[in-house]
């Protein structure tokens, strides 16, 4: 049995006191029955719900509806799809319900890449001498080792406070801590931070901030204040993890950032790696994030930069980063679906349904009253294969495989 003791090197007593504080926050229920609920078992397996093909987790959920809650969609994608902060077995992610230290940093720790090694048998067996360590789950055992191996505790705290709300700031340092940036946090210590509750950051933790700021992680409110005690929700956490996980050190093998060539077609996505051509194969189910929303597969566009995340090497998530120049090149394959003709019996529309997986994904496009057919003409019926050319979301050609 591995033992592990907490570093005793001295800091600043109000960092422990930014660490440390009272308030309990229990997982949330599944099913609305405490009693039959078990809180911890989406983070001790590792799963949220049914299956889906080749992967055993949600990528969307069934309650991420409201404003307040829907800006994070992108990120609770995201980070689902990578298997750092997962939902329920109900379908359900509860973006608004608080989140405990434990489950920060777990989701941490995952974010890391060290998931493996904190589930691993040596982990959950560590003897940990933290004054609180019976209050730690059996599953998370390994994780808070884990974490205190890379030091994402403080060197003078003595307790985990693992059903504590995880609040601003402390969530905050936790992922400045997982980006390896302490020693930059701490030389930026004397910043000037411009909150109006600025004095409510204690001292040893000004650097911390003025480096999440600095990256990108988090940022005040419309009022300029910085609010360092409000508990983070679910949805806010999604969002600092997926902005963290963005710049966190080392490569990251399951993801890709390339721009897409051609169109989508079949359940494959051509990208543009630096010059190289790589195919890949896309998950039915795969989330599409672009222009502010959850779209097809069918909807990306050639010449969009994007970031993709794989899992047993099927794509499973994609954002799009960079979108390509909007309303010129029109170039659509799918299957002919029905036309309609203008006055003079001329088309007037065509729609397509895209073959990606078959579904009715229809989409319709104007038609040019030029438009040039190219191929047997008696052939333009349902579902023959069609490419649809043009520009300004104008059909100038369309070609009858």
């Amino acid at each position: 049995m591995k033992k592990l003791n907490m570093k005793k090197t001295v800091l600043s007593t109000l960092v422990l006191a930014m660490a440390m504080g009272g308030g309990t926050a229990a997982f949330a229920n599944g099913n609305g029955k405490d009693k039959d609920y078990d809180k911890d078992k989406d983070w001790k397996e590792g799963k949220n719900g049914s299956v889906h093909g080749s992967f055993d987790f949600r990528i969307t959920f069934d309650d991420l509806k409201g404003s307040d809650v829907e800006w994070a969609l992108k990120n609770i994608a995201s980070l689902s799809s990578k298997r750092v902060f997962e939902g329920y077995e109900d379908g359900s992610f509860k973006p608004r319900n608080t989140v405990t230290r434990i489950e920060a940093i777990t989701a941490a720790v995952r974010l890391m890449g060290l998931r493996d090694k904190a589930e691993s048998s040596e982990e959950k067996q560590t003897k940990l001498n933290f004054k609180d360590a019976n209050k730690i789950p059996d599953w998370a055992v390994g994780y808070v080792a884990v974490a205190l191996e890379n030091d994402l505790f403080g060197e003078n705290e003595d307790m985990v406070q693992p059903s504590k709300p995880a609040d601003r700031l402390w969530a905050t340092i936790l992922l400045v801590k997982a980006m390896k940036l302490d020693a930059e946090a701490k030389a930026k210590i004397n910043t000037q931070l411009s909150f109006k509750d600025a004095k409510q950051i204690p001292a040893g933790s000004v650097g911390y901030v003025a480096v999440a700021i600095e990256k990108g992680l988090i940022d005040g409110f419309e009022d300029n204040s910085f609010r360092p005690n409000m508990p983070v929700t679910r949805a806010q956490l999604a969002a600092l993890l997926d902005r963290t996980d963005s710049q966190m050190p080392g490569q990251d093998q399951t993801t890709a950032v390339g721009k897409v060539t051609g169109t989508v077609s079949g359940n494959t996505l051509v990208l543009d790696l630096n010059g190289t051509l790589k195919t890949y194969a896309l998950h039915p189910e795969v989330f599409v994030y672009r222009n502010g929303a959850k779209v097809s597969a069918s909807q990306l566009q050639n010449g969009d930069v994007v970031r993709l995340r794989s899992y047993n090497n099927t794509v499973v998530f994609i954002e799009v980063t960079k979108k390509a120049v909007e309303d010129r090149t029109l170039q659509v394959s799918g299957l002919f679906d029905s036309m309609t003709l203008n006055k003079d019996g001329r088309i007037a529309t065509v729609t397509v349904t895209n073959q990606v997986y078959g579904s009715a994904d229809k989409a319709t496009y104007k038609v040019a009253s030029d438009v040039v057919i190219q191929g047997d003409v008696s052939r333009l019926v349902k579902p023959t294969p069609v490419e649809l050319k043009g520009k300004d979301k104008v059909v100038e050609t369309i070609v009858i495989k």
